[in-house]
């Protein structure tokens, strides 16, 4: 065993990188998208036929929450990737 191969040993306890597609749509992303943000949907359906109805302030909202979405997703790749490379030696997916 070569002073690498027990490095890796020591810190990954013989676990390897994650396979496939980290972060693929799998069971728990449909329960989220699909329960979870029911009242997320209600509202912006709320938005644009309800009453009073004003288009450009609807628009707004989804805009803002289009933004903290992706900057959340955006977010939670790049953590992904960093705990990949730090805690399994390798980038996800590979």
């Amino acid at each position: 065993m070569t002073f690498v191969d027990a490095l890796a040993t020591v810190l990954y306890h013989g676990y390897e990188g994650t396979q496939g597609w980290t972060g693929f749509a799998n069971e728990g992303t449909w329960i989220i998208f699909a329960v979870i943000l029911v009242p997320i949907y209600v509202m912006l359906v709320a938005w644009f036929v309800g009453t009073p109805r004003d288009t450009r302030t609807g628009l707004l909202g989804v805009s803002y929450l289009v933004g903290i979405t992706t900057s959340m997703w955006i977010s939670m790749l790049v953590l992904t990737v960093i705990l990949g490379v730090v805690f399994f030696g390798e980038l996800p997916g590979q």
